[in-house]
């Protein structure tokens, strides 16, 4: 009988971590079905070559221990790239000799700095371990869904040792911009992601995307690899994620800075997004620029964590002479304070060259605050008629929509916000696991509406 194995290892092993990827697997995990159409739905994880059936997904709320862990993740990742390293190096050397020493050299390093600390924190991960997850057998026909960022992971020797057993390997394709637009990350991501790609189009056996948008972008990716004879043999499918803060309480206390922006009458726009190159908050910066010589009284709200390749954008934000006045940045809110800015904003701007999904617009349009944003196709199918759209090219598209909104009061969109309808993430994680499953079936699969007001 077929079981779809949900796959959330990275997350399992960083529960604390609330952006992007991280909150669409917790999300998902957390509102899985137990069965649909008499198939189990079983979260997993893969640790140390095994798989085991996830009973505790969130964190076990003992300081020392969570810690304890959250290094030992760190400790795993620089060893993993310090032995891809040695591989490099030692591919260079023509000296037999000189490989010997490397490796003499490398097996040294790795035992003292990695090996015997990650042996002794795993002693003591395995007293807790069996709180949070119980060893599972896999069986033919199970269909593992790597939901989670699986490149982070060193687990490609078990899922082909799954698959030589029977088990099909279903990734789920957040974007392809690593591979299409490098340049907006470090390039040691950008060769993670490239090696997981190449690895998981001789593996997968079918695709889902989080949207109609990437997964016809996947499907032309893959045709380009591998060939129209061996892509034509595999599925694309897509689902839609949901859009609650699910660590949001009611009780706990707001940002008071943040809280402070709101007691006056001026509008404000906010922002949510790590803050990295592809996020495009520069351009947003020039067009509150113009705005404001405009002579515009609007405030400009940006809120999410620091990322990568961003000094220079910070140095531009910290020493902006509206700083505290009509701009303000949040590096650190919870979802309790972020559900507040959602609440009293005048509207969301999203500025991106290039998005899978887009997640904050969905967060916020749910929450009836109108979204502006880049006129691209991903955002087009999120957002219809209900968004205003300004162009890449021009600030001054946005100045416009922020002039006219400021001017008139008025939300510059086709369609109000009050009228669009989206899916929660009890929806948005049936939606993923019926969509895999209708394609093992081999059933049709239905042309469905790819704009904001289907379910």
């Amino acid at each position: 009988m077929t079981r779809l194995l949900i796959e959330c290892t990275h997350v399992f092993q960083h529960p604390k971590i609330n952006s992007g990827i991280q909150r669409v697997v917790r999300n998902v995990i957390n509102q899985l079905p137990e069965t649909v159409d008499s198939v189990q739905c079983i979260p997993v994880v893969m640790l140390k070559g095994k798989l085991y059936r996830v009973l505790k997904l969130a964190p076990l709320n003992i300081p020392l221990f969570d810690g304890l862990m959250e290094f030992a993740g760190r400790l795993e990742r620089l060893a993993h790239r310090y032995r891809q390293l040695h591989q490099r190096f030692e591919k260079r050397c023509t000296s037999r000799w000189t490989r010997r020493a490397l490796y003499v050299a490398y097996r040294l390093t790795a035992l003292a700095g990695f090996s015997v600390p990650l042996r002794l924190i795993d002693q003591i991960n395995q007293y807790h371990l069996p709180k949070r997850c119980s060893p599972l057998q896999h069986q033919p026909g199970d269909q593992l869904v790597l939901l989670d960022s699986s490149w982070h992971a060193d687990s490609f020797p078990l899922a082909e040792q799954l698959k030589r057993d029977g088990v099909g390997i279903v990734p789920v394709i957040y974007d392809l911009t690593p591979l299409t637009h490098p340049h907006f990350y470090d390039t040691r991501l950008v060769q993670i992601f490239t090696q997981w790609f190449d690895w998981i189009t001789k593996t997968a056996d079918g695709y889902v995307a989080i949207s109609a948008t990437v997964r016809d972008q996947v499907r032309e990716e893959v045709h380009r690899r591998v060939g129209p004879a061996k892509a034509d043999t595999l599925w694309f499918d897509y689902f839609h994620l949901g859009s609650e803060l699910d660590l949001s309480e009611a009780t706990a206390a707001v940002e008071p800075r943040l809280s402070q922006l709101f007691t006056t009458s001026e509008p404000v726009f906010l922002m949510v997004s790590t803050i990295e190159p592809r996020k495009n908050h520069d351009y947003l910066l020039d067009a509150f620029e113009l705005a404001w010589a405009a002579g515009s009284k609007a405030r400009l709200c940006i809120a999410g964590r620091i990322g990568w390749k961003c000094d220079a954008l910070l140095a531009r934000v910290r020493e902006h002479s509206e700083l505290n006045q009509r701009l303000f940045m949040f590096n650190d809110l919870s979802d309790t304070s972020l559900e507040y800015a959602y609440s009293h904003a005048s509207a969301l701007v999203f500025p991106s060259y290039v998005e899978g999904f887009g997640l904050p617009l969905v967060e916020a349009m749910q929450r009836g605050l109108p979204a502006m944003g880049s006129d691209i196709p991903v955002f087009r199918e999120i957002g219809g008629e209900f968004m205003a759209y300004f162009d890449l090219a021009s600030p001054q598209s946005l100045v416009d929509l922020i002039t006219h909104m400021e001017n008139t009061g008025a939300f510059p969109a086709a369609r109000k916000v009050s009228e669009w309808r989206w899916l929660g993430w009890r929806e948005a994680s049936k939606q993923l696991v019926e969509h895999v499953l209708r394609n093992l079936k081999q059933s049709p699969v239905t042309v469905e509406k790819q704009h904001a007001d289907c379910p």
